[in-house]
C-alpha cells in the first residue's frame, strides 16, 4: 500500500498542479495535515509551489512536482537505452537508427492490432489502447472532450530518455496511434518533450460525407 506521501506525488503526477485544499480532499485528510505533508515533501525537494491570488481572500499555494519528484516515476533503463541508441547512431548512422525505430513500430503495431482485434467502436479501441499503455507504464487515461471528440492522456513517459535522444520514437508513436484508431483523426496537443507535463492526444471521429444521389 502506498504511503500518503507517495499518493500525493502520484496525484500531482497524474492530475497536475493542485492547491492544498484540493490535495486534502483527494487524500481524505484535513487541510492542516495536507499542508504539513506538502511542507515535508518540499523540504525533501520533491515538490514546489507558487502562490496564487484568486479574487478576495488569502493567497493559495499551488503545488507541483520538481524534477527530483518526477524522477520517482521510473524512466525504464534510461541510461542504458541512451547509450545503446548512441552506439547504433555511431555504427550505422541516422538511417540505421531510423530503421531501428521503424522495426520497433512494426512490432508494436502487430501486438496492438491483436489486442484491439474485435473492437466494435472507436471508444472501445481507445479504451483497449489506454489499457495497453497503462500496462506499459504510461499512466494513461482517456475522457470525452466535447463535440464527440476524445482525449487520450499519458501522464508519464517511461521511455522519455530514449525519446529525448531520438525523437523518431515520438513520431513513431503518433503514427502508431493514428494507425490503431483510423479512420479517426489523432493530433498530439501536449508533448512532454516540448515542456508539457504530459503527452495528450485529441481523437476526432471521422464523419463520412453523405453520398451523392
Amino acid at each position: 500500500m502506498r504511503s500518503t506521501s507517495d499518493q500525493i506525488l502520484l496525484l500531482l503526477k497524474s492530475k497536475g498542479p493542485a492547491q492544498t485544499n484540493a490535495i486534502a480532499q483527494a487524500m481524505g485528510v484535513s487541510r492542516q495535515a495536507a499542508r504539513l505533508q506538502m511542507e515535508k515533501l518540499a523540504a525533501d525537494g520533491l515538490v514546489e509551489h507558487v502562490t496564487e491570488r484568486l479574487g478576495v481572500g488569502r493567497p493559495r499555494r499551488s503545488w507541483s512536482l520538481t524534477a527530483k519528484g518526477d524522477e520517482r516515476f521510473p524512466n525504464t533503463h534510461a541510461q542504458l537505452t541512451v547509450e545503446l541508441l548512441d552506439a547504433v547512431r555511431e555504427e550505422f548512422g541516422g538511417e540505421g537508427l531510423e530503421r531501428l525505430v521503424k522495426r520497433r513500430e512494426a512490432t508494436t503495431q502487430t501486438a496492438y492490432s491483436h489486442a484491439l482485434d474485435g473492437s466494435t467502436s472507436l471508444e472501445e479501441r481507445i479504451e483497449r489502447l489506454t489499457q495497453i499503455r497503462i500496462g506499459e507504464g504510461y499512466m494513461a487515461e482517456w475522457s470525452h472532450s466535447g463535440g464527440g471528440t476524445y482525449l487520450l492522456v499519458e501522464n508519464h513517459c517511461p521511455i522519455c530518455a530514449a525519446a529525448s535522444a531520438c525523437q523518431g520514437f515520438c513520431r513513431s508513436e503518433l503514427d502508431l496511434f493514428r494507425t490503431m484508431l483510423a479512420p479517426a483523426q489523432v493530433d498530439r496537443v501536449d508533448h512532454i518533450l516540448a515542456g508539457a507535463r504530459r503527452c495528450a492526444y485529441l481523437v476526432t471521429p471521422c464523419i463520412s460525407s453523405p453520398s451523392n444521389i
